[in-house]
């Protein structure tokens, strides 16, 4: 739990930071062509120019970021009487309000995916929408399985 806590803490820094970063790349390629000119029509909609996918390699950092992020928050309220999986330590007491938290962050999380998947779709930002997709879904199952006071 101590890694789930530090990356807790950490994660502020380093999710800002890397947005700091995605935006810096997004003023500084602003004036580059961010569509391909050659090609056909639908070849230059969906493969995005060098400046394009430098701005979407960065933006896939900081959702990855903010991905680890979020699950190190629910790790660190739900290790305190919701989940009691033996490699988190003493569970400690029973959280009677805790009942509905493991099918809210299942949800949460659920939702988060295909909301920053679609946001990243309709943007053309492919690297960022893959992250999504498979990151995202995949830790709400995860989350899913464990072992609660109340399963």
């Amino acid at each position: 739990m101590m890694f789930f806590g530090l990356v807790f803490m950490g994660g502020w820094a380093a999710a800002a930071g890397a947005l700091v970063y995605a935006a810096a790349t997004l003023v500084r390629v602003w004036p580059e062509d961010w569509m391909r000119r050659d090609g056909h029509p639908a070849a230059r909609l969906l493969l995005p120019a060098p400046a394009y996918l430098r701005f979407d390699v960065a933006l896939a950092v900081t959702a990855f970021l903010a991905d680890l992020w979020l699950v190190s928050v629910v790790l660190v309220f739900g290790a305190d009487g919701v989940f009691t999986e033996d490699w988190m330590g003493y569970p400690g007491m029973m959280d009677p309000t805790g009942h509905g938290y493991q099918a809210g962050v299942v949800n949460v999380l659920h939702g988060t995916a295909w909301w920053t998947f679609g946001t990243a779709v309709l943007c053309r930002c492919w690297i960022t929408a893959g992250v999504q997709v498979c990151l995202l879904p995949l830790t709400a199952w995860w989350i899913a399985s464990f072992d609660t006071y109340y399963t």
